[in-house]
C-alpha cells in the first residue's frame, strides 16, 4: 500500500508546471492511511507519560487564540516527511495553534499528518527518561538512510519555536527557544516561562493531581495563577455554593435571634 503512496507522490512532483496543484487531501497519504500505533515500541506509556498530557492539555488556556482553534495531544503519530511517509515522531505532548481542535471540525485525530494540516506544533514538550535522554537533548545522530532524531525534526525541519524538555523524576525543566536556525536554552531564574505571543505561562507546581502528588509542568495565567482544570473549577464552585449556603444560614439565623427579641417566635408557623 504505501509503496503505491509513494509512487503516487514521486508521480506528482513530476507534474507539469502549468497544472492547478491538487490538493494533498486528494493525492497523499491522510491519517486514515497511516499507522496510528508506534511500530517500534509497542504497548502503552508508563502512568506518568499519561497523566502529564491530560494535566497540560486541561490547563492549556492561551488567550491569544479561542480554544476551538487549539490542538494538544500527547504521544500521538506525528507525520512530518513528504520524501519519507512513514518517517513520523511521537512527542510527549504539543500544541499547535490555528488549526481546530478536531480533525475537518468533525472527527477525533488518529495521528497528526503535517502535509493535511499545514501547521506545525508552537510548543513540544518531551519528558526525560534514561532511554530517551541522548536523543531528547540533542545529544545523539543518526545515519545518512535513518530518519532523524527528535532534536532534528523539532529544530530544523518542522522548525518549533519553543522545546521543552522535563525531568519529572527530578522536577526539572529546561526550555530551548528557536532563535535564527539553531535551539538556544532559555536561562530561568525560577522554573517559569512566560510565552508573550501565546498569552500563556508555564511552570513547575508541585501538588496532588488525580492519584499522586509530586512536580507537573503546568500552565499559569497572567496573573501569575495556576489555571484550573475543568475538574478543579467543578469543585471550586461546589465549594462556593456551600459557603454561600452555610453564610445563608448564619445570617437567617441572626435574623431569628432578632426576632425572638421583639417577642416574636420565627419558628412558629403561621396561625391557623
Amino acid at each position: 500500500m504505501f509503496e503505491s503512496l509513494q509512487r503516487q507522490t514521486r508521480g506528482a512532483s513530476l507534474m507539469t508546471q502549468s497544472a492547478p496543484p491538487p490538493s494533498p487531501k486528494d493525492h497523499l497519504p491522510t491519517m486514515y492511511d497511516l499507522p496510528s500505533e508506534a511500530l517500534e515500541e509497542p504497548g502503552l506509556p508508563d502512568e506518568f507519560h499519561i497523566l502529564q498530557p491530560q494535566l497540560l492539555s486541561a490547563t492549556f488556556r492561551p488567550t491569544a487564540c479561542p480554544q476551538e482553534e487549539i490542538f494538544t495531544a500527547g504521544d500521538l503519530n506525528f507525520y512530518y516527511d513528504l520524501r519519507h511517509l512513514l518517517w513520523y515522531k511521537r512527542p510527549d505532548w504539543f500544541a499547535v495553534i490555528g488549526v481546530p481542535s478536531l480533525y475537518e471540525e468533525r472527527e477525533l485525530r488518529r495521528s497528526y499528518v503535517l502535509w493535511q494540516e499545514g501547521i506545525a506544533p508552537t510548543v513540544v514538550i518531551e519528558f526525560l527518561s534514561p532511554s530517551t535522554e541522548a536523543e531528547d537533548l540533542g545529544r545523539s545522530s543518526c545515519g545518512a538512510d535513518e530518519p532523524p532524531t527528535k532534536w532534528q525534526v523539532y529544530e530544523r525541519i518542522l522548525r518549533v519555536p519553543y522545546y521543552i524538555v522535563f525531568d519529572g523524576d527530578v522536577g526539572r525543566m529546561r526550555l530551548f527557544q528557536l532563535l535564527g536556525i539553531r535551539y538556544q536554552e532559555v536561562t530561568l531564574a525560577e522554573p517559569r516561562f512566560w510565552f508573550e505571543e501565546l498569552g500563556i505561562g508555564i511552570g513547575l507546581w508541585r501538588g496532588f493531581w488525580l492519584k499522586l502528588e509530586r512536580p507537573w509542568l503546568r500552565w499559569f495565567d497572567e496573573r501569575g495563577q495556576w489555571i484550573a482544570t475543568p475538574e478543579e473549577e467543578q469543585r471550586h464552585r461546589a465549594e462556593q455554593a456551600e459557603q454561600e449556603a452555610e453564610q445563608l444560614r448564619e445570617e437567617m439565623e441572626r435574623l431569628k435571634v432578632q426576632l425572638r427579641s421583639l417577642g416574636l417566635q420565627p419558628d412558629r408557623g403561621p396561625a391557623a
